[in-house]
């Protein structure tokens, strides 16, 4: 361990050269040995390699950018205390996400974030109080240019930022709903379709939504996925399920009555899955069901619908 520690002190070092060949090189190792090596990932961090690296961000090199957002990205699954206590960190993060000509950058800013987010929620409202970082997040899932991976990873950013309660709002007054309804529609991928539908699930979840919604068409949009004509998959009709409930429970008079409107043309796709769903898919149809029906439904309480494989995503390192 005193030798990897060593090896860690040293590389670190060699971020602050005046030589930017050498500051590329180590950069490359570090990345290398974050990915490689989980037991050095907190040697580097307690290196002090942290400011290095997000200071790097601000520079021109995509080469070098892609390196230091890599490492940050692997310190993230077991040194996210040194990331978020550094002073800085998160403006980086927010400059790389919408300035870096990169993909890889901007993919792996937005990972490093989920990760941050689904691993710890008292930093949920730290980072949700960053209006640039959300504001650039939303652009990313609204540009019609951007990669694949580049949308799933800022949809599942999106997804931890509104996992806590008072950051919906916040989403919904930066043009989440409409956003997230838009892309849903223009996206025929499914695996695009399923996080984006599980983002609106959690938006759903508080009183500002309803608006947005009915004005985005969304409970139209929703219903239309439940439709067991469309093809969609489990996961997407669960999520419409659940977005359904939620803006059902928090979305006052007006909510309740557009998705009971909506649930009565859509019965057989909520019965299947009160039949055929997951276990969790099985409850949220079975309450949307009574809330249908007859308008029975417990309005206290809205549930986190979290992604299949956040706990896969976590472990990712590049």
């Amino acid at each position: 361990m005193e030798v990897k520690r060593r090896t860690a002190g040293n590389l670190v070092s060699k971020l602050s050269s005046v030589s930017e060949q050498t500051r590329t090189d180590a950069l490359c190792e570090l990345r290398l040995i974050s990915k490689h090596d989980p037991d050095s990932r907190p040697l580097i961090a307690d290196a002090g390699a942290v400011p290095y690296l997000s200071e790097t961000l601000y520079g021109s090199s995509p080469t070098i950018q892609e390196n230091a957002a890599a490492t940050l990205l692997n310190l993230s699954i077991s040194s996210r205390a040194s990331l978020m206590s550094t002073r800085g960190f998160l403006d980086a993060l927010s400059h790389a996400l919408s300035n870096s000509p990169s993909p890889t950058v901007v993919q792996s800013c937005a990972a490093t974030l989920h990760s941050l987010l689904i691993a710890e929620d008292t930093y949920r409202p730290i980072i949700g109080s960053k209006r640039d970082i959300l504001y650039t997040l939303l652009s990313i899932i609204t540009d019609n240019n951007a990669p694949p991976r580049s949308i799933k990873d800022a949809l599942k950013a999106l997804f931890g930022v509104a996992l806590y309660p008072l950051n919906r709002a916040s989403l919904v007054g930066l043009g989440a709903v409409p956003a997230l309804v838009s892309l849903i529609v223009r996206d025929a991928r499914t695996g695009i379709v399923e996080d984006a539908t599980a983002v609106l699930a959690q938006i759903a979840g508080c009183e500002e939504s309803e608006e947005a919604m009915r004005k985005a068409g969304g409970v139209r949009v929703l219903g239309d996925l439940l439709d067991e004509g469309t093809g969609a998959s489990e996961r997407i009709r669960e999520n419409a399920v659940a977005a359904l409930l939620n803006l059902a429970r928090c979305g006052g008079e007006k909510g309740r009555k557009e998705v009971k409107e909506m649930g009565a043309k859509v019965m057989e796709g909520i019965t299947d899955l009160t039949k055929n769903g997951s276990t969790k898919g099985k409850t949220k149809a079975a309450e949307l069901l009574k809330i249908v029906v007859d308008g029975y439904g417990n309005q206290s309480e809205v549930r986190d619908f979290r992604f299949n494989t956040s706990s896969d995503f976590m472990n990712h390192s590049i």
